[in-house]
């Protein structure tokens, strides 16, 4: 069973593709088999940090329903054991994903046959980005110690908690009011967590219904990497996200390590070189080494049970 791994942050710019890369090619090179997927639809660069030219076909294929499989789309980069889907960049339009056309793209990724599937995602949280990360236990949400960068993946992570509850119960159930309402008249700063409250307005209508939403954040743990890391205080940032998001979300994040500033990775960038590749002693890439031990050693996790149907094409914050 393969296992997916989602990578989001709330902004733009923190480094997440070249991490998804670089992950990768570490993935790859201890044998596991590495599919990675560009899916930051609208603005992929994945094939740049990668060091491919973007001469193949990707995703738009499937928007413009040219292909029907992604696994047509996928192709076998010169690194041992890795593989590619391009987002595609050739193509206009691939930033407006059509509803259907996500199903299908969900249903075919949990398909696809590897060790490990990397998904790097756009920034923000749009209901595609969203949707995407939460085909997967395994999702990494990754920021840098800027104010701004913890406090987008803070929101990143809040609208991830929401839509996986909406998604947990049938379209057009009570549940589903009950949260739309919740979303879009709560306000923070009561004294406990979001997820608590709206527990108990779940429970008030049936037992059964809270108890389920309480059984999916209890299970819902997100990963957190901090990039760009210089001191403690930076450190000590990403450990405030931590704080927050337990007591305002009721969500147990994990850190999966922190990754140092390093010149040796911005160089790799201007030359279109994996930092893996060219500088495998950079402190960069010893901090990802420990990390793609991590995630190779792991156990495999169910994939979470969501709904996703037409009435997702509303959102909830509407």
């Amino acid at each position: 069973m393969s296992i997916v791994i989602p990578i989001g942050s709330g902004k733009g710019g923190v480094g997440k593709t070249v991490f998804t890369a670089n992950l990768g090619i570490l993935l790859a090179a201890s044998g596991k088999k590495t599919i990675l997927i560009d899916l930051d639809l609208g603005g992929s660069n994945l094939h740049t940090c990668l060091g491919i030219k973007n001469r193949n076909t990707g995703i738009s294929s499937l928007i413009n329903k040219q292909e029907n499989s992604l696994e047509n789309l996928l192709f076998e980069t010169e690194i041992d054991n890795l593989f590619f889907i391009p987002g595609d960049t050739l193509s206009p339009g691939t930033g407006n994903l059509p509803f259907f056309t996500k199903q299908k793209i969900i249903k075919q990724i949990n398909s696809l046959d590897a060790d490990f599937i990397l998904l790097d995602l756009g920034a923000g949280s749009t209901y595609n980005t969203v949707d995407f990360f939460l085909v997967s236990p395994y999702g990494i949400v990754f920021t840098s110690p800027e104010t701004t960068s913890v406090l987008n993946a803070y929101s990143f992570i809040k609208t991830s908690v929401f839509r996986m509850l909406f998604r947990s119960f049938k379209a057009k159930s009570f549940e589903r009011e009950i949260i739309h309402n919740f979303v879009n008249t709560k306000l923070e700063g009561s004294g406990r967590s979001f997820t608590a409250d709206l527990i108990q307005e779940l429970t008030a209508h049936s037992y059964l219904s809270g108890q389920a939403a309480a059984e999916k954040i209890k299970e819902f743990h997100p990963w957190v990497i901090v990039n760009r890391v210089e001191n403690s205080e930076s450190i000590e940032l990403g450990l405030k996200l931590k704080d927050v998001t337990r007591k305002n979300i009721g969500i147990d994040l994990e850190f999966l390590g922190p990754l140092p500033e390093d010149k040796d990775v911005q160089l790799s960038i201007f030359r279109r070189s994996p930092v893996v590749l060219t500088s495998p002693s950079c402190p960069f890439t010893r901090e990802l080494s420990v990390i793609a031990d991590k995630l190779a050693s792991g156990e495999v996790l169910p994939q979470p049970k969501l709904y996703l149907d037409e009435d997702d094409l509303l959102k909830i914050d509407e």
